[in-house]
């Protein structure tokens, strides 16, 4: 069997990847451009990837291929229609970030919240240095407990997030972005009613076509000026531009963010100009990527190889 790996970077330069070589004959790439994809799928059996893009175009070229394993949930970047027309099997990996997103959710919280960059700050500076009492609080911050916690997209993430803030003392309602999802643990509410009621908001909701620009200025101006909003879900769920005037015109405490609409984040992207970066916290998409979280995508994607070349069907996406 011959394997290509063609963005491996995306998965981090710590992982070990020769336990693909018990499958066959490995090529690893770090990254694999446009123009190179062609050549880099030509004659092999397996492909592995991430971000990379494989469509009509390059596929029909090369007629061996007969897996695409993708090494996360999503599978936008493969022209499912071709795939199942020539038989073509495409594997995913699910469920394996929940904890790991749920952590950084918490992070990005208590990081804003709690004004962390401030206090330590304080510390280092050597301001504390013989100060008149032995603490300081200039910047107040408030518990979590009984306080309102707003999920939007109440998936395995969500549920996880949910059950974390509950420990914590949060009241939990949710918004589900389908209509599809009820959940009798929790309160579900229609959107309006979640952004006036929550003092903290987290999406963990997929894109598509109702989610798109869902939180948008006339959203913001909704929510409570003490809440803080935590975007885990992708980048254009939220609408940059006017969070960024929520945020100066003081709509909202703070935001935090993982997921952008472009990224790597662009040059001209106006989160890069709030007046105030205490209120916003930005990570570059990394609540995924605890090394437990990585480590089993590179387990979940060899046993989907083998359960392949045994005939099996196991995280195969339906096309």
């Amino acid at each position: 069997m011959k394997i290509a790996i063609l963005d491996a970077k995306t998965l981090g330069n710590d992982l070990d990847l020769t336990i693909y070589e018990q499958l066959g004959e490995v090529k690893i790439y770090d990254f694999t451009r446009p123009e190179q994809v062609l050549d880099r799928i030509t004659g092999m059996d397996v492909i592995i990837t991430n971000k990379v893009v494989l469509g009509e175009e390059n596929l029909s070229k090369a007629p061996t291929i007969k897996l695409i394993c993708v090494t996360a949930t999503g599978t936008n970047n493969i022209d499912s229609t071709y795939c199942k027309a020539n038989k073509i099997g495409v594997a995913n990996v699910a469920g394996y970030s929940t904890d790991s997103v749920a952590q950084h959710t918490f992070a990005l919280l208590f990081y804003l919240l709690e004004h962390l960059p401030y206090y330590d700050q304080y510390v280092k500076s050597g301001k504390y240095v013989d100060d008149e009492i032995f603490t300081h609080f200039d910047k107040k911050f408030w518990q979590v407990k009984d306080k309102t916690w707003g999920i939007i997209g109440l998936g395995a993430i969500g549920r996880r997030v949910a059950e974390i803030a509950k420990l914590f003392g949060a009241n939990i309602i949710y918004y589900s972005t389908s209509g599809q999802n009820n959940n009798d643990q929790y309160k579900r509410v229609e959107l309006e009613e979640l952004l006036a009621e929550s003092d903290i908001i987290s999406i963990h909701s997929p894109l598509n076509d109702k989610t798109k620009n869902l939180i948008t200025y006339t959203e913001l101006d909704r929510m409570k000026r003490n809440a803080i909003l935590l975007n885990l879900g992708r980048g254009t769920i939220v609408n940059e531009a006017d969070l960024v005037k929520a945020l100066n015109e003081d709509l909202i405490a703070a935001a935090g963010l993982d997921v952008l609409e472009h990224e790597p984040i662009n040059a001209d992207n106006p989160l890069l100009m709030v007046k105030d970066s205490n209120k916003l916290f930005v990570t570059p998409h990394i609540a995924w990527a605890s090394l437990e979280a990585r480590q089993t995508v590179v387990r979940e994607v060899y046993e989907n190889i083998v359960a392949f070349t045994k005939g099996e069907i196991r995280n195969r996406v339906e096309l």
